[in-house]
């Protein structure tokens, strides 16, 4: 089988809010890749936070299990780098390459690209792909394509993206401020997908589509209250298409399907390495799909888990999900809302104006989300809902013993030293702390 090269685009913070989920937002080369395509509907990151999400993605396992509990900018960071995808498709002929952002690291050299693309500004990052797509190297290559798009901060926005009709995300009241939050939203991703179509025009013209898998995704939901850093689907659930060679067993992605299975980020790294012929490393925790590519089977998991330990603070909560069922757990003794989580916006604001830090989170949510997608009846209390509840209770518990998970020590973990904001602050770059690690005895700091 000839190697084929993997073009892997990431977006920053994009959720489902593009055009081929639906949404009136103007993204029109990534509906291309759509119907070209697999379009998976039931994608969920690992982690709804920037770094825990990627280093997931790229090592296969939880955030928890590679090491990465929070921010690499703030100080976490994978305990073993030989465990990230480029490590391993380095050691099988591959040569690996950067452009843009990653978030796996504090200093991206650690991951050990054989080759960082530069650029001096954002807007030329397209250019510095296509000119490495132009003169490609001899051996099939892996290009880490990554925008910093739809971060905030929005740019103004553009005079096509009219807040006066603008559609808000789910979880937020219709306002004229939330609407011009999400007019700049969407002028952010009309920037992303002119970016992104620029790349694919690139791998077109240098006649390299053929045989290249492209894969598209987000690390998570859209920076919006109650939606990144979430464990609702709001923050969960992810954009993820994936358009394969015109030949091989990747091939099968192609022709506009639609995947409706339950699909993990983790479940990438050993979907690659059967598509590769690689031996699946023993680390992984996810599974291939290709089965469910093939129609061997409607599903690959019984359920999937997602997490998060600190983002810009400390707000420790776990979630296991089924087809049917939701189960988020909260732990610590923090404040219920923990506003530095929450990217500052007119939606923060029109949130904070009416009393949000006040309300309160309960520690543990169970949702029904065949009658309640949006995650808004809570069932704990449901006498109804006893037995599912225990039984989700027992599926979060045997995941965080069988992955280890250190909140089952009931400290704050800290395993390296790291800068995080005050649980208590408003703003994730105010009341900035330096956390140092644990001591052996387990003990907080």
């Amino acid at each position: 089988m000839q190697p084929i090269n993997i073009l892997y685009v990431h977006s920053h913070d994009t959720g489902r809010y593009i055009e081929p989920y639906g949404y009136a937002v103007p993204t029109p080369r990534l509906q291309q890749l759509a119907q070209q395509g697999t379009i998976f509907r039931r994608a969920f990151c690992a982690g709804p936070t920037c770094s825990p999400s990627r280093a997931a993605l790229l090592s296969g396992q939880s955030p928890h299990s590679a090491g990465i509990l929070g921010l690499a900018h703030l100080g976490f960071r994978m305990n073993d780098y030989s465990q990230h995808l480029v490590q391993v498709l380095k050691k099988h002929g591959y040569h690996t390459a950067k452009c843009g952002i990653q978030h796996e690291a504090r200093d991206g050299q650690t991951i050990g690209y054989d080759q960082v693309l530069a650029a001096p500004t954002r807007d030329e990052w397209p250019d510095a792909a296509a000119a490495f797509l132009a003169s490609p190297p001899s051996k099939p290559f892996f290009l880490s394509m990554g925008f910093f798009e739809t971060h905030r901060p929005f740019p103004e926005p553009d005079p096509r993206d009219d807040a006066r009709y603008c559609q808000v995300p789910n979880p937020l009241p219709d306002t004229p401020q939330v609407r011009q939050d999400m007019a700049a939203y969407m002028t952010s991703a009309r920037i992303l997908d002119q970016k992104i179509g620029r790349v694919l025009d690139a791998l077109d013209n240098a006649g390299l589509a053929q045989n290249t898998l492209v894969i598209y995704t987000t690390d998570h939901g859209v920076a919006f209250p109650a939606m990144k850093c979430s464990l609702t689907d709001h923050g969960m659930g992810v954009s993820l298409i994936l358009r394969g060679p015109a030949a091989g067993p990747a091939a099968a992605f192609n022709g506009g399907k639609v995947c409706d299975a339950m699909i993990s980020h983790i479940d990438v790294f050993p979907t690659l390495c059967e598509l590769l012929q690689i031996q699946p490393p023993d680390w992984l925790q996810g599974r291939s799909f290709m089965p469910v590519i093939r129609g061997e089977v409607p599903e690959i998991n019984e359920e999937i888990f997602s997490e998060v330990t600190y983002h810009a603070a400390y707000e420790p909560k776990r979630a296991v999900r089924t087809g049917r069922y939701k189960y988020i757990r909260k732990f610590g003794s923090g404040p219920d809302v923990v506003l530095p989580n929450c990217d500052d916006s007119l939606s923060k604001t029109t949130w904070t104006d009416l009393g949000w830090k006040d309300h309160p989170v309960p520690r543990e949510q169970l949702y029904d989300l065949m009658f309640d997608p949006n995650e808004a009846r809570n069932l704990v209390e449901d006498r109804a809902s006893g037995a599912t509840l225990s039984m989700m209770r027992r599926r979060l518990d045997d995941w965080m013993r069988r992955t280890n998970d250190p909140l089952l020590n009931d400290v704050q973990p800290v395993p390296h030293e790291l800068r995080t904001a005050n649980p208590l602050s408003y703003s994730p770059s105010k009341d900035v702390m330096t956390l140092m690690p644990q001591s052996p005895a387990g003990t907080r700091p």
